[in-house]
């Protein structure tokens, strides 16, 4: 994401929907209420639009900071596609609680 912004420094780059398949992108339906979805990127206002694009899909969203927390959020995917491989179930997602 980083290698992104710098090639393209006046855009808004905002990382989201990385640690979801797309079946579960919109209004995915968990009996324990919304997932989370972490987002990062330098645009405050980028950010928060994503931020309304996500709740009307149905999601929370944790803001993680700056672009650099990319380098947190983009292992994710492995992260949710482990479950997927050994259990060959894809619905899952991750859940911040606090």
């Amino acid at each position: 994401m980083e290698i992104i912004q710098a090639n393209m420094p006046d855009a808004k780059v905002v990382k989201a929907f990385n640690s979801i398949g797309t079946d579960l992108m919109y209004k995915p339906a968990f009996n324990d209420g919304w997932p989370s979805m972490f987002i990062c990127g330098n645009d405050d206002e980028a950010k928060e639009l994503v931020k309304n694009i996500l709740t009307s899909f149905g999601w929370d969203t944790e803001d993680m900071g700056k672009i650099e927390a990319a380098r947190a959020i983009e292992p994710l995917c492995i992260l949710w596609c482990i479950p997927g491989f050994i259990r060959n179930h894809w619905s899952h997602a991750f859940r911040l609680m606090v």
